[in-house]
């Protein structure tokens, strides 16, 4: 017999004999966290492939007919891999979040600090950050949980860190590998930098300061 613990917490309201009611509540609960969270990522993922990706940058000359095809498309694979780690989970939920709050530690999380608060930061270098964290996090996560499983034991582990919380080094990496980058490429554009300037004030405040 195989005890699954992501099933176990969905079965205690019935273990525990509750209503009908409250079983089905629990359980439209969780479908309904499922449905809205993968929802909006699906939506992020199109959108950031179809739009973001090929027509502001690879192919600008797209239609929007041909955008709202590869939007689709992303959409199709990110559901395909969504099924896939549904039915072979790399872990219980609890892990799988963990994984994908590292993920999002190592790649966004750098880029969004540094696009705030060092204005000076170019694309370059947040793209080189980027691409450093999140390769190093994945390949960290993929090699103990899907390549040699047996190894994923506190020996093994870089500095006695698991794969729920490499995305700290991660970070650390995109950061480093961020300001190394700006450094040998040079400093963002003066407009980039007056455009960052001016989201860190609401429209209006020196107006306001001035009378």
């Amino acid at each position: 017999m195989k005890i699954d613990r992501d099933i176990m917490v969905l079965a205690n309201p019935e273990i525990a004999n509750l209503p009908a009611w409250v079983i089905a509540l629990v359980a439209a609960g969780g479908v309904a966290a499922a449905l809205s969270t993968s929802a909006g990522l699906l939506l992020v993922i199109s959108t950031s492939i179809s739009h973001d990706l090929l027509k502001r940058n690879l192919m600008p000359n797209i239609s929007d007919k041909q955008e709202l095809m590869y939007a689709r498309i992303a959409a199709a694979c990110g559901i395909s891999v969504a099924a896939y780690l549904g039915i072979h989970p790399p872990g219980f939920v609890a892990q799988v979040v963990a994984f994908a709050f590292g993920l999002a530690a190592s790649s966004f999380f750098p880029a969004i600090i540094l696009g705030i608060f060092h204005k000076r930061m170019n694309k370059e270098g947040a793209i080189a950050g980027m691409l450093t964290g999140i390769t190093f996090t994945a390949a960290y996560i993929v090699y103990f949980k899907f390549i040699n499983p047996a190894a994923n034991t506190p020996d093994n582990w870089w500095f006695g860190i698991s794969p729920e919380g490499i995305g700290t080094l991660g970070m650390i990496f995109n950061f480093l590998a961020a300001f190394a980058v700006q450094k040998m490429t040079g400093e963002a554009p003066q407009h980039i930098e007056d455009m960052v300037e001016s989201l860190r004030y609401p429209k209006g405040a020196g107006e306001a300061q001035g009378h």
